[in-house]
């Protein structure tokens, strides 16, 4: 007896309750598994007032599911949240870059560290042009990810 969702809307932060209908969890139930699982890390402001971000709605969402859907235990959703956890820094080092809800995308690991390194080479006085700068791949990913988004957003409504 699977509950369907809403999607994530396109935001930076999301208050407590928001996420708790985003989710399908109460806020008191959130507030209990900050303590329990590590990676939960909402940023506080004034008041003591929780801000989640994406990534960490979608990581209360894989909680949920190992706990109410595929009945984990506390213990066990996080001991399974840190194997996938693990499991993603092994592929990222590996060179394959998971993207949620997105096929994997293959990095050639030598042109990733000669790009990596391209600034490091100082003794080239001249400088490089816009396209041959390095960016953060970190970066790139979270854009990339943002524009999946917002096309989501614009079919969805044709």
């Amino acid at each position: 007896m699977e509950k369907t969702l809403p999607p994530i809307p396109v935001k930076r932060y999301f208050t407590i309750g928001e996420v708790g209908e985003l989710c399908g969890v109460k806020p008191h139930v959130l507030r209990y598994w900050e303590q329990e699982f590590t990676q939960l890390r909402p940023m506080k402001r004034r008041g003591n007032r929780r801000y989640y971000q994406h990534h960490e709605v979608l990581m209360i969402r894989r909680i949920r599911d190992l706990l109410y859907d595929q009945g984990f235990t506390i213990s066990g959703a996080r001991n399974k949240l840190q194997e996938l956890v693990q499991g993603e820094r092994d592929r990222r080092k590996a060179g394959v870059v998971p993207l949620e809800g997105m096929e994997a995308v293959e990095i050639d690991q030598e042109e990733f560290d000669a790009a990596m390194h391209q600034d490091d080479n100082h003794n080239n006085p001249e400088p490089q042009p816009a396209a041959a700068r390095t960016v953060d791949p970190s970066q790139l990913l979270h854009l990339r990810r943002e524009l999946f988004e917002i096309r989501e957003l614009l079919t969805v409504g044709r």
